[in-house]
């Protein structure tokens, strides 16, 4: 039986950071899609169990780091656990931008964003943001995808 016409999409992986209250948290996430022309808006997908979702609803900011291949230990260690039990940038290389959002240094790059509306969608809520800033930090790197963590055995389907 054929898989499912949604399997042959690739999505790019990406870690969603934020901030609230000085509690900072990371996660994965591979739905997201620009949103409007130029860039100017964006929708991230994330997922109502994980702590990174009640950062995003409190504090309205985030901020959208593009993996690449050599960084598939993230998987597990920012998509797998729960950052309400655990530091997950502990011994991760970050900085953080002028709201005090986390960023991956040696993501590709990231989007800074600010949360303008959200929406339900089943397990997952999505979230309109407006595309404050763009940083390439990495470009001679591979951007991971799907397919990619698939082909390593990291994920199913």
């Amino acid at each position: 039986m054929p898989k499912s016409l949604l399997k042959y999409k690739n999505y790019d992986v990406h870690s969603i950071t934020t901030i609230h209250e000085g509690n900072s948290n990371a996660n994965i996430a591979t739905w997201v899609m620009q949103a409007a022309m130029g860039g100017k808006m964006v929708c991230v997908a994330l997922y109502k169990v994980d702590y990174t979702i009640e950062l995003v609803r409190a504090s309205k900011i985030l901020n959208i780091n593009l993996l690449h291949t050599g960084q598939t230990s993230l998987i597990n260690k920012l998509g797998r656990k729960s950052g309400k039990d655990s530091n997950k940038f502990k011994n991760l290389k970050f900085e953080s931008d002028n709201r005090g959002c986390p960023f991956l240094t040696e993501a590709i790059g990231y989007i800074q964003c600010k949360v303008l509306n959200s929406t339900d969608a089943g397990d997952h809520e999505l979230f309109i943001c407006e595309v404050l800033k763009q940083v390439v930090l990495n470009p001679e790197e591979e951007v991971m995808t799907n397919n990619f963590l698939r082909e390593k055995g990291l994920v199913r389907g």
